[in-house]
């Protein structure tokens, strides 16, 4: 009996010294591997999970026992100290074969994970559509790193789809058996995940179109918050990414706060200049206005790194945090300018949309920029020169010798215009005043003649606008104002309280520009049961250099409202040789006295003129043109530069203006 109790502990002895000889893994992995990470069942072996042998198990005890057999002969006392000697002297077992075995199952084991991964990835490139990716799912091992991969490729895949298949393949995915049981992975492996395995689990799934207000969404969004201080740089600026396209509630919201904690304790560390774009562009122009400075610092500490690429994307940065900063955009301009030659198209454009959205001010930028688009003009489509000529016109920037070309190229091809160029081409050119006397009837009749077989088409507004430009350079469509002219369109119109400008203008120039055929009764009544604009500025730095030149305050009057609907910001009346001033009285008795002179004294805002040329823009110009015709000599007066001269200086200017027979005595 007592030999075999013997028998029985050392065999049992034996079998412990093999297992933990041989094992390359901790006591935990079984549980590990069959169970998930510290013991958690795992969705994501759940899906396949086939049970896990340790090699050492495999092996014939036999082959590791050899040098002790188990073969018991003699006493009992014998046998004893056979055991005695067995569990006692551990050397017997020939360490060298055993760390040799070991190593080789480690680079088995190894291989053989290797070769699993391999295959899975090389299978995942295969896919032609989630519903592929969701299959080979369904029959391959995958972990927490595998999920990730899966939605990530499952995103592009149904980005580079057809648009017209887009949204099948969406429902087929959404449908298919495998995607509950992949989400219900990611959910159950979110905490476990790699930070940047996670933020791009989160991105994917929003990208996918999975419902905001799902249970996985929410989760992802919960676990990030959780882990927030775990993610690297690369990581934040993907959350922030996609937090930027989702609805607001309760977990986007404070996931948003949570980052912007973050980064405001974090961002000192950054140290890529992409990276920081991204996380900057990312954030949006919600944030609180000392994290969007102390992105700023931080992005001013990194400007010796400056690429061109950087200085392109960061006018879009800027843009999207809707945050003006001199010093950044300033740098990026300077490399911009160096480094001109070969900008992509929409490069240009993101300057220039930018710069109009921050009120960025450059001239030498936007003179630089419309200069190379000259110096290219042949290597871009009619749709890509209007689309500039629009931004530069939102900046107020004249591109002259750009027009000039495309000019050229529109009246040599009007036939290729469609309606919607007509529209922006009339706007553009119109605006800038930038046709001559020579160029504006040719010019106008090309794309009237193209405008007539669109009548048919066109909507209201546009035909407003367009009517609209052609006055503006003292044009009038005769078949388009007929239209536009019907009762019915008219009283549509006028509902609209940014039409009411435009009707006013056009009346004016039916009756200034045009003939008595021209005018329209309907649009008159029209235009007179409207409210009158009242102007009410000052301008005392004017008007006591007047009264200085004058001697009397008789001599001139301000705010003077004609019938045409102009206000007069001072006017003058003089002789017929414009030597001397008259007063109201006196002007009153030579009325209708051809030789009576009239001067008006403007004061436009900044914005009434072209850069850099200082050239009055469209509705300044038409102001002038009818003032002219009107029997007024205009004096144009900037009144933020008039502020800036000495008295003395600001009474020679206008006696230089008033008086003709003085011009000689101004002195240079």
């Amino acid at each position: 009996m007592n030999r075999k109790v013997e028998y029985f502990i050392r065999s049992i002895r034996r079998l412990q010294a093999c297992h933990n000889a041989g094992r390359s893994f901790p006591r935990n992995e079984i549980k590990t591997t069959a169970f998930g990470i510290n013991g958690y069942k795992s969705s994501a072996q759940s899906i396949q999970c086939p049970l896990y042998v340790p090699s050492c198990w495999l092996h014939s005890s036999i082959s590791i026992s050899s040098q002790n057999t188990f073969l018991y002969a003699g006493s009992s006392d014998a046998n004893k100290q056979e055991i005695t000697n067995d569990l006692g002297h551990k050397e017997k077992f020939k360490p060298a074969q055993v760390n040799f075995s070991e190593e080789a199952r480690n680079t088995i084991e190894k291989k053989d994970e290797f070769d699993i991964s391999k295959k899975f990835f090389n299978d995942l490139q295969k896919c032609v559509s989630p519903c592929d990716v969701l299959n080979l799912t369904a029959r391959s091992l995958i972990s927490s790193k595998y999920v990730s991969n899966c939605f990530s490729t499952m995103w592009t895949l149904k980005k580079n789809t057809v648009k017209s298949q887009n949204y099948d393949e969406t429902k087929m995915m959404l449908e298919h058996p495998q995607f509950r049981q992949l989400c219900q992975c990611v959910m159950d492996e979110a905490k476990y995940m790699d930070g940047n395995d996670l933020a791009h689990t989160l991105l994917s799934v929003v990208k996918l179109g999975v419902p905001q207000n799902t249970l996985l969404v929410q989760t992802l969004l919960r676990t990030c918050q959780e882990r927030i201080n775990e993610f690297n740089d690369r990581s934040v600026s993907i959350i922030a990414n996609t937090l930027k396209g989702m609805e607001k509630c309760k977990n986007v919201e404070a996931l948003q706060l949570g980052l912007q904690l973050f980064l405001q304790e974090k961002v000192h560390k950054i140290s890529n200049m992409f990276v920081l774009q991204t996380i900057m562009r990312s954030i949006g122009k919600d944030v609180p206005l000392t994290l969007k400075r102390n992105l700023e610092n931080k992005m001013l500490n990194l400007m010796g790194h400056l690429t061109v690429p950087n200085s392109f994307h960061m006018f879009r940065v800027l843009g999207e945090m809707d945050y003006l900063s001199v010093p950044i955009l300033n740098a990026c301009s300077k490399t911009i300018i160096e480094n001109i030659e070969g900008t992509q198209f929409w490069n240009l454009m993101n300057v220039l949309k930018t710069g109009k959205q921050l009120r960025y001010q450059n001239r030498t930028l936007y003179s630089a920029l419309a200069d190379y688009a000259t110096s290219v003009f042949y290597t871009w489509n009619r749709n890509e020169v209007i689309m500039l000529l629009s931004a530069f016109e939102n900046l107020s920037i004249h591109p002259v010798q750009l027009m000039d070309k495309f000019l050229e190229e529109v009246m040599l091809h009007p036939e290729s215009l469609n309606l919607k160029d007509i529209i922006i081409i009339l706007r553009v050119y119109s605006n800038f005043n930038h046709l001559s006397s020579g160029q504006n009837q040719q010019f106008f009749d090309s794309l009237n003649s193209i405008l007539n077989k669109h009548l048919h088409e066109i909507d209201n507004t546009d035909l407003l606008r367009v009517v609209y430009s052609f006055c503006l350079g003292g044009y009038l469509p005769q078949l388009a104002l007929n239209q536009l002219l019907q009762e019915e369109i008219l009283s549509d119109l006028v509902k609209s309280g940014k039409n009411l400008s435009m009707l006013s203008a056009i009346n004016v120039c039916l009756e200034l520009d045009g003939n008595s055929s021209t005018t329209s009764t309907i649009l008159s009544e029209k235009v007179s049961s409207l409210p009158k604009e009242i102007f009410d500025f000052s301008y005392p730095e004017i008007q006591e250099a007047l009264l200085t030149l004058l001697g009397n305050e008789n001599l001139f009057q301000s705010h003077v409202q004609l019938a045409q609907g102009y206000c007069l910001d001072f006017e003058i009346l003089m002789d017929t040789h414009r030597k001397i001033a008259l007063t109201s009285t006196e002007a009153n008795q030579l009325k209708g006295d051809p030789n009576l002179k009239r001067i008006a004294v403007l004061c436009p805002p900044s914005f009434a003129f072209s850069n850099p040329s200082r050239h009055p823009k469209g509705r300044l110009a038409m102001k002038i043109r009818h003032l002219n015709q009107l029997g007024y000599q205009v004096i144009l007066v900037s009144y933020k530069e008039f502020q800036k001269l000495e008295k003395e200086e600001a009474v020679l200017f206008f006696k230089r203006q008033i008086f003709l027979a003085e011009k000689h005595l101004a002195p240079e």
